[in-house]
């Protein structure tokens, strides 16, 4: 084995089913800016300034919602913040906006790291973990 050839993740792309709320999870809710739209496609392209993401409309409604035990693909992403605050905060705001939670902060595993799980407004699991140090 050598060097891995590749040099962390760029960009993912997602297509949602709510284009603009979905943006909105990213940008009001958890501070991240819009870096560009593509109204053709349509798209919304945002950013934390590390890492971007590529929300792309999809045409059609769904059929039936994601299944994380049956479908294949995403399962969830997951976001690393910097405290246990940070993690109660974004708890407490996304709660507050309405947002689907699926679990509050609990331990992850043995500990200490901890974490939880909401869905963005077009039913995509994000969790936000701490690693407890």
């Amino acid at each position: 084995m050598g060097t891995p050839i590749t040099q962390g993740i760029h960009h993912m792309g997602l297509t949602v089913s709510r284009l603009e709320e979905s943006a909105d999870f990213f940008n009001s809710l958890l501070g991240w800016k819009e870096v560009r739209r593509n109204d053709e496609y349509p798209a919304i392209y945002v950013s934390d300034g590390k890492m971007m993401l590529s929300l792309w409309a999809a045409k059609d409604e769904p059929s039936n919602g994601f299944d994380r035990k049956k479908n294949i693909g995403l399962h969830h992403l997951a976001f690393q913040v910097g405290s246990e605050n940070a993690l109660i905060g974004i708890y407490e705001k996304l709660k507050s906006s309405g947002i689907n939670i699926e679990f509050s902060p609990e331990t992850a595993g043995q500990g200490p790291a901890k974490h939880m799980m909401c869905y963005e407004p077009s039913g995509i699991r994000v969790e936000f973990i701490w690693h407890g140090i």
